[in-house]
């Protein structure tokens, strides 16, 4: 048996194995989780190769093990010891039911450089407690650790494992939160629901995560979009997309293990700067691509040899050649989610990505013939692929414009070059928020101020701006309402409102703040109202209702895979399951997504984790849905672990900016809205 301490900071050393010896660990030995250690002499944990413990007839039976497979170097057989010190249990005399010898690993008998020095044995459990014995000391620096680590979070978290004399295996976690007193009953009660160790169909989901991670000169880059061993046709489903990578980036950083994740934003900056060309047309700079996928070429000069290359598709070989614009913005997203998360901002301080990330801006900031701060896109530029009527400017797109834009607010830094995309950025947001919780929200109030607008309304003061007619408020919208709850609608333009609920626009507009609490309140009110139409027999509806008949045929040009009910046209997409726990647990509402797992745990794993269902429930597997699909695996994890950790979910969220609204008020106040003035135009054009 070789028994292995991994330090915090990377170091390693056999403790039991050839030329090594140790009495034994018993369970009171500690542990802290990964990360928690930023100093030298942190704190050890503990991996062992196999399940059973080297004991004696004394030993307290580890009849419970914490699964974990945190580090890249560690197999799936190593379990992790947990916290077994409990003060109060060694107060009086020592049970005969515990160990009476205990061997302790203290931070300072093995450095990061992996030397050891003679482990300290202790007679006696009532001895461990009294002045600076090695445990005591281990005591305090757990807690010193995970005092450090919760202040930076606004927590204090205290966690004991122990077991009782029947051997049964109890866990206490405790949160007190320092700051915000406003706690909300049944988000405690939800999370101590999932305080819990990983599920069989967790251990699953992870054992399939990992087999779909992408390798490039060594080092893991991304993961595949499916991983079907029985398909073999998998069109471009062998290849890493961008936005399907980000729950999976997500699953990564929660788990402890953040080196995928940089490197992913590394190389896919890289193909940020490669030449894009669609028919002798080359697309603006900073352009992200849709996917890449590793191949073999030749080295130059000896044919002999192949080298790994990255072949990335900016939309020029995508069906339908559809531009990927939501690429650049979750790139963005990730980044900040990456640095807050792992607290490495040194990757966002880079030259060449303080680079990259202002050629998006740019790219997203410029100016064109749109009179709307909204972003102008074609059809198929985000989640929706393909041809569905979203063209113009779709919710979805906003959304994470405006997440983009908060989240380079952050990480731009001040140089005398930033200023003036400083200045656009602060302008867009300002008017970006307002036009979307403006003119884009809908609840039967104002559904019923559409149904009296009048039309064709020539004026500066005109309630009408958009000239909207009546006539377009369908049927089914007037039924389907709830009198209590709202959405965005998916999107605005001249004389057209699209009343479509589009689930991943409505979400990330909580998580950024781009809806107002109000509205993000009244947009899982009618979650919950509408529960049996959005969620039914598996989360979540990427969109309702869905598109039938000769509505279909004009909007779709009759498009086989988006029929009614179907794929894009109102198919239930698990991966959305992790864009709702992170807006629910944003507006402490987290009931809503346990319950929404709990549907999808129902039946995802024998499912073979499709990638869509079909139906106006979701009973049928998508009739052309890819198994084993990897954003569905990693958005129930991510949905599972932020449960379980739900002040994890800050990396993504964005509070009310109030800065924002004061100068908005200041701009009106400076500019009023029918000034003309001819002043500016004193001298006369020459023709």
């Amino acid at each position: 048996m070789v028994l292995t301490a991994y330090h915090s900071k990377g170091g390693k050393v056999i403790l039991k194995g050839p030329g090594k010896f140790i009495k034994h660990f018993s369970l009171s030995t500690f542990n802290v989780r990964p990360g928690l250690s930023p100093s030298r002499n942190g704190i050890w944990r503990l991996y062992i190769r196999n399940t059973s413990l080297p004991t004696h007839n004394r030993c307290i039976p580890c009849t419970d093990y914490i699964y974990c497979t945190t580090l890249p170097s560690i197999a799936y057989s190593f379990h992790l010891l947990g916290s077994k010190y409990y003060s109060e249990k060694y107060a009086g005399e020592t049970s005969g039911s515990h160990c009476q010898q205990e061997s302790i690993i203290t931070p300072q008998d093995a450095d990061c450089e992996g030397s050891v020095s003679t482990v300290p044995l202790a007679g006696n459990k009532k001895e461990l407690l009294e002045g600076n014995s090695p445990l005591k000391k281990l005591q305090e620096d757990v807690f010193q650790v995970q005092s450090q680590v919760s202040g930076q979070i606004g927590y204090s978290k205290k966690e004991t494992y122990f077991f009782d004399q029947n051997s049964s295996s109890k866990n206490h976690k405790e949160f007190y939160k320092q700051s915000d007193t406003e706690s909300n009953t049944q988000a405690s009660e939800c999370q101590k629901e999932n305080n819990m160790e990983e599920t069989i169909i967790e251990k699953e989901a992870w054992e399939l995560l990992k087999s779909a991670v992408v390798y490039y000169c060594g080092n893991p880059i991304g993961t595949i979009a499916a991983n079907d061993p029985s398909d073999m046709s998998p069109l471009n489903y062998d290849q890493v997309f961008i936005r399907d990578f980000i729950p999976s980036a997500i699953a990564f950083l929660l788990k402890g293990e953040p080196e995928i994740v940089r490197h992913f934003i590394l190389h896919t900056l890289q193909l940020q700067s490669w030449e894009k060309t669609v028919d002798s047309y080359s697309p603006g700079q900073g352009l992200m691509p849709a996917s890449f996928k590793v191949g073999l070429v030749p080295r130059d000069g000896d044919e002999t040899v192949l080298e790994e290359t990255l072949d990335p598709d900016f939309g020029e070989a995508a069906i339908g050649r559809v531009a990927p614009v939501d690429s650049g913005l979750w790139w963005i997203i990730l980044l900040r989610a990456y640095g807050k998360y792992s607290g490495d901002y040194s990757l966002q301080q880079r030259v060449d990505v303080q680079t990259g990330m202002k050629m998006i801006l740019r790219l997203c900031l410029a100016d064109g013939f749109d009179m709307f701060p909204t972003l102008l896109v074609t059809d198929g530029s985000c989640m929706i692929d393909r041809r569905m009527g979203i063209h113009g400017h779709p919710l979805e797109i906003q959304a994470l414009f405006y997440s983009a834009l908060r989240c380079a607010q952050e990480m731009l830094m001040p140089e005398d070059g930033s200023s003036n995309l400083i200045r656009a950025m602060i302008n867009r947001l300002i008017a970006l928020s307002f036009h979307i919780r403006e003119y884009y929200w809908l609840d039967m109030k104002k559904l019923n101020e559409i149904y009296r607008y009048k039309t064709e309304e020539y004026s500066y003061d005109a309630v009408n701006k958009f000239n909207i007619y009546p006539d377009q408020i369908s049927p089914w919208l007037v039924e389907w309402m709830p009198d209590r709850g709202g959405y965005l609608i998916g999107n605005l333009q001249p004389a057209h409102m699209d009343f479509r609920f589009f689930s991943l626009g409505n979400l990330w507009s909580i998580v950024c703040s781009l809806a107002t609490p109000e509205q993000s309140n009244s947009i899982l009110d009618l979650l919950e109202a509408k529960w049996v139409d959005l969620v039914g027999n598996m989360p979540l509806k990427i969109c309702y209702p869905a598109l039938e008949g000769e509505e279909w045929r004009i909007i779709t040009g009759s498009d086989p895979k988006n029929t009614a009910w179907s794929y894009h046209n109102g198919g239930s997409w698990p991966t959305l399951l992790w864009q709702l726990t992170v807006a629910c647990i944003k507006m402490k509402r987290p009931q809503i997504a346990q319950r929404a797992i709990e549907v999808a745990e129902k039946r995802i794993s024998k499912d073979r984790w499709p990638e869509y269902y079909d139906l106006k429930t979701g009973k049928f597997i998508g009739k052309q849905a890819h198994l084993y699909q990897t954003w569905s695996i990693a958005g129930y994890l991510v949905a599972k672990q932020l449960l379980r950790k739900p002040e994890a979910a800050h990396m993504l969220t964005c509070e009310e900016d109030t800065s924002l609204l004061e100068a908005k008020s200041l701009m009106e106040a400076s500019t009023p809205r029918r000034r003309r003035s001819q002043k500016r135009f004193r001298k006369p054009f020459l023709v």
